[in-house]
C-alpha cells in the first residue's frame, strides 16, 4: 500500500521550478543512507525538497516535540518506519517528572490515517501505553518492526496484543523499559503459524515466561537472527534453544544457575559449537568461572561482549578474553579491576569501542574497581579504541594525557570520576589538563562528558579546540558564567548541551542567543539560573520552546530545571502543572 501516483504526478507538477526528471532526482536521493545527508540535500532547491519528500521513507526525529505529527505527514507522504526519541535524556537519572509527557498515542492517530503502510517503529524515551500497542496492532496490517528503548507506561498486556495481531512481525525489540511486568503468557499469543520473527529481545522483563510457548516460537522461526531472553531462562533451557536456532547471531542468555550435571554441560557446550554465525554475546547473569568454558565454542567470532550484568573478577575475564581476539566492542562492570582492564590491552587489539560500568555507584565505601592505570592499560594495546564511557573513582591529568596520546582518534570520550569535584588524586590539581589534551588530540571528538574538580579553563579549551563536538555533558563543573559562554561560542557543531549542579546563571545562558535554534536541545538543573532569566530567552526568542520544572518548596524566583529546544510546531499542549511553557507568552 503506498501514496497515490496521480497525487505525487499532479504536486511535482505544480510545485515544480525547473525541468528536472523526477526518477533521477529521486534515484540518486535512493542512495543517501544517512538522514542527515538526505536533509542537506533537500535544502538545495525546491524541487530537491520536493523529490526529497516523495522519496523518503525513513524519518528521524529525535525530540518528539521539535515537530507534530501532522507537520510531518504533509513532509513526507510515503513514510514506512519512524525513529521518535521523547523525554531528555536526564529522565534516565529521575530528574524529569514522571508524567513529562512525550506519549506516542496522538502520533499513532496521525499515522494511521495517513500511514496506513507504516511497517517499522522505533522509540526511545516515550510514554507507551497499553492502548497505544493494542492501537498500533489493530491499524497497521504491514507493521513488521517494533522497537522500545528506555519507555514506560505499558505492561506485558501490550505485548500481548503485538504478538496476537502483527501477522508480519520481524522484530520485537523491548529493552530497558519501565514495564509492569504481569506474566510471561504474552509469548503464547504468537499464532501457531507465526514464523516471520528476526528479532527477540526481551532481556530486561522479570517475571518468568512460558518457556514452551518461546521455544515452539524459536523453532517455527527459520529466520531468527537475534535472540535474547532474560534471567529467567536457565542454562538447560537456553541449550534447547540453541538447538533449535543455530543459526543466530547475537544471542542474550539467561541465568547461569542452577547447577548443571556433567550431561547437561557437554550438550550445552555441543549446542554453543553448532553457533557457527554468532558475533554478540550479552546476559550471562550471574555467570561464574564454573561455566564460562562452555562459551569458547563461540568466543572466536565474537565482535560485541556486554558484561555489563556479569560480576566477573579479573581472572575469570582474562580467561575468556584469550578466547576472544576479533572483539570491537567490549562492556564490563568494574569489578574487573585494574588486572581485568590490563587484560583487554593485551588480547583484545581490534577494540574499538569499551564502557566500564559501575556495580555499585552509590557504595561510597568500595574498594575495588578500576582506576587510571587500568584505562592506560588498554590504550597500550588497543590503538583503534575510538568511544570510551568509564566509570572510576580517581583519575589523573597525565593518565588522561597518555590515554589520548596512545587513541587519539577518540569520537566518544565519557569519563565520569564518580565523586563529585574530585581532583587529581596525585596532585590535588583540578582536571583542567585532562580534558584540555583530550580536545586538542583528539579532532574528531563529537560526544564528551567531564567530571572531576574542573574550573573554567577546561570549557576555554572545549571552546578553542572541539570544533566538531556535537554533544557535551557537564555535571558539578565550573567556576562562572564564563565556562559555558565559552562552548556555546566556540563549539560551531554543538547539537546538544547537558549541565546539572554548575555555577552557570543568566549571563551563561543567555549568550546562546545565537547557538540555541541550531541546537536540538539546552538541559540544565540545579544551575543559578532564575525564572527572569528564561522569560527573557523566552521572548529573544520565540521559536524556541523554553520549559521550566519546578520542584515542590522551591524559591519561586529560582528555575529548577530548564529545558530548552528548537520546534516548528511551537509549544506543546500537554505539559503537567509543575512544567511551566515560557514560550508564547
Amino acid at each position: 500500500m503506498g501514496p497515490n501516483p496521480k497525487m505525487k504526478r499532479e504536486f511535482l507538477d505544480s510545485t515544480r521550478s525547473s525541468p528536472f526528471p523526477d526518477e533521477v532526482l529521486e534515484r540518486v536521493l535512493s542512495l543517501l543512507k544517512s538522514h542527515k545527508d538526505r536533509s542537506a540535500v533537500s535544502l538545495v532547491c525546491k524541487d530537491w525538497y520536493n523529490a526529497e519528500s516523495w522519496s523518503r521513507t525513513h524519518v528521524f526525529i529525535g525530540n518528539c516535540y521539535s515537530v507534530s505529527p501532522e507537520i510531518v505527514a504533509r513532509r513526507f507522504p510515503i513514510i514506512k518506519s519512524v525513529t521518535l526519541k521523547g523525554k531528555p535524556r536526564f529522565s534516565d537519572f529521575n530528574l524529569v517528572p514522571e508524567n513529562w509527557g512525550a506519549d506516542v498515542h496522538p502520533w499513532l492517530v496521525v499515522f494511521a490515517t495517513k500511514y496506513p503502510f507504516l511497517e517499522e517503529l522505533r522509540l526511545k524515551r516515550m510514554a507507551v501505553s497499553d492502548e497505544s500497542l493494542e492501537f498500533l496492532a489493530v491499524n497497521f496490517p504491514n507493521f513488521k518492526v517494533l522497537s522500545l528503548l528506555s519507555c514506560d507506561g505499558f505492561s506485558t498486556d501490550g505485548l500481548a496484543a503485538i504478538a496476537t495481531h502483527c501477522k508480519s512481525l520481524t522484530q520485537l525489540d523491548i529493552q530497558e523499559n519501565g514495564i509492569d511486568d504481569k506474566s510471561g503468557g504474552w509469548l503464547s499469543c504468537f499464532p501457531e503459524n507465526f514464523t516471520s520473527l528476526e528479532v527477540l529481545n526481551f532481556a530486561n522483563l522479570n517475571t518468568d515466561v512460558n518457556f514452551d510457548a518461546l521455544e515452539r516460537l524459536v523453532s517455527r522461526c527459520k529466520s531468527l537472527k537475534v535472540l535474547k531472553v532474560n534471567k529467567s531462562i536457565s542454562l538447560e533451557h537456553l541449550q534447547r534453544l540453541l538447538v533449535c536456532a543455530p543459526q543466530l547471531t547475537e544471542l542474550g542468555t539467561g541465568s547461569f544457575t542452577p547447577e548443571l550435571t556433567t550431561r547437561q554441560y557437554a550438550e550445552l557446550e555441543s549446542a554453543f559449537n553448532q553457533c557457527k554465525n554468532l558475533n554478540t554475546l550479552s546476559g550471562l547473569w550471574e555467570a561464574t568461572a564454573l561455566y564460562l568454558p562452555v562459551l569458547y565454542p563461540v568466543c572466536s567470532n565474537l565482535t560485541f561482549l556486554n558484561l555489563s550484568y556479569t560480576f566477573l573478577q579479573s581472572l575469570e575475564l582474562a580467561s575468556l578474553l584469550r578466547q576472544c581476539p576479533r572483539l570491537r566492542r567490549l562492556w564490563v562492570l568494574d569489578t574487573v579491576g585494574d588486572k581485568g582492564l590490563e587484560a583487554v590491552g593485551s588480547n583484545c587489539p581490534l577494540l574499538e569501542e569499551l564502557r566500564v560500568f559501575p556495580a555499585d555507584p552509590f557504595d561510597e565505601e568500595i574498594i575495588h574497581g578500576v582506576t587510571e592505570a587500568g584505562f592506560v592499560a588498554v590504550t597500550y594495546g588497543c590503538r583503534r579504541l575510538h568511544y570510551v564511557l568509564y566509570f572510576c573513582r580517581q583519575m589523573t591529568n597525565a593518565a588522561v594525557a597518555t590515554i589520548v596520546q596512545n587513541c587519539p582518534d577518540f569520537t566518544h570520550f565519557r569519563l565520569c570520576i564518580m565523586n563529585p569535584g574530585q581532583p587529581d588524586y596525585l596532585t590535588n590539581e583540578p582536571m583542567d589538563e585532562a580534558f584540555g589534551a583530550v580536545v586538542r588530540t583528539c579532532t574528531k571528538l563529537q560526544r564528551l562528558s567531564v567530571s572531576g574538580l574542573l574550573t573554567d579553563l577546561t570549557f576555554e579549551y572545549i571552546g578553542q579546540y572541539a570544533k566538531n563536538l556535537e554533544t557535551l555533558s557537564v555535571a558539578f563543573a565550573g567556576s562562572s558564567d564564563r565556562g559555558m559562554q565559552c562552548v556555546l561560542e566556540g563549539c560551531p557543531k554543538l547539537r546538544k548541551l547537558e549541565i546539572r549542579d554548575c555555577p552557570f546563571g543568566n549571563v551563561a545562558l543567555l549568550s546562546g542567543l545565537e547557538k540555541y535554534e541550531s541546537m536540538r536541545s539546552l538541559w540544565m538543573s540545579a544551575c543559578n539560573v532564575t525564572m527572569n532569566g528564561c522569560l527573557l530567552l523566552a521572548r529573544e526568542m520565540p521559536r524556541l520552546n523554553v520549559e521550566v520544572m519546578k520542584e515542590d518548596g522551591s524559591d519561586d524566583s529560582q528555575a529548577d530545571k530548564v529545558y530548552v529546544y528548537r520546534s516548528v510546531a511551537g509549544p506543546r499542549r500537554d505539559a503537567p502543572p509543575c512544567v511551566l511553557t515560557l514560550s508564547g507568552l
